[in-house]
């Protein structure tokens, strides 16, 4: 049975700590859907009414577009393991770019991975968990290094203004781009 939440509560934040992958969707009038899997150690909760999300340089910037457009959001976490869980928050985000005056407060909570382009500031305007009986069981192996790798072997410049020149989404929607090349922070 779904239930519903103002915000999120301690048990939703220590489930999404254990999950390995989110998937985040947006849409804008007259848009198509964008569904999107997420990976890394990318997602912070800033606060039970306040969340966050690294986000890479990759083949568009449909979210930054649909959240220029309308600021809807919705991040899904599945539980894999036991107990079954599916966690929905619901909100209005934000794209947050390094030329942003909220950057570096909002920087401060993450590893800036090689390709960082922007964070996704997300109001939590509700939460709802489900069941998620009909969610697999699955492990966890490891994280697939080949986006990181891509964005630590790029030329800052080239890697600039390929970025610089995402101006609209897929649909035509206009979208802000990203100013600089950030090189990520040495891995241990």
């Amino acid at each position: 049975m779904a239930e519903f939440f103002d915000t999120l509560q301690d048990d939703h934040i220590a489930m999404i700590g254990r999950q390995p992958v989110f998937f985040v969707a947006t849409a804008a009038e007259g848009s198509r859907v964008n569904l999107s899997p997420k990976g890394y150690d990318a997602f912070r909760v800033l606060e039970p009414g306040r969340v966050a999300y690294l986000d890479l340089g990759g083949s568009g910037n449909e979210t930054h577009a649909h959240l220029l457009a309308n600021g809807r959001i919705t991040v899904m976490f599945c539980n894999f393991e036991q107990p079954a869980l599916i966690l929905r928050i619901y909100g209005q985000g934000v794209p947050v770019l390094p030329k942003d005056a909220q950057w570096d407060a909002l920087a401060q909570h993450f590893t800036l991975l090689p390709g960082t382009r922007q964070i996704f500031d997300i109001k939590v305007e509700s939460v709802q968990t489900s069941c998620g009986y009909g969610v697999p069981f699955m492990e966890f192996e490891r994280e697939r290094d080949t986006l990181t790798k891509h964005h630590a072997r790029a030329n800052p410049s080239e890697w600039a203004a390929k970025y610089g020149m995402q101006l609209s989404s897929i649909d035509g929607l206009p979208a802000r781009p990203t100013d600089r090349y950030i090189p990520g922070e040495p891995e241990e």
